[in-house]
């Protein structure tokens, strides 16, 4: 019995680390995304010299132009 139980707990315990590993993996990921488009973003709109909140501000203004101009690959 305290065989199974320790076989059991084994298992509780790599279903864990698989879950942490995955949940790590698409931090990973989301971070990497967000750092090249806001490299993307600082590139081709010229925004380096501006505070995040004036960045907001500037991607507000063209916000809905884009949206609604958007061709039928990037909806």
């Amino acid at each position: 019995m305290s065989n199974h139980f320790k076989q059991l707990q084994q298992e509780i315990n790599r279903v864990e680390r698989s879950i942490q590993l995955d949940s790590q993996k698409k931090r990973k990921e989301r971070t990497k995304r967000l750092i090249q488009k806001g490299a993307l973003l600082e590139n081709y709109f010229e925004c380096e010299h501006l505070s995040v909140e004036e960045t907001e501000e500037l991607l507000k203004m063209f916000s809905s132009y884009v949206n609604a101009n958007k061709t039928i690959k990037f909806k």
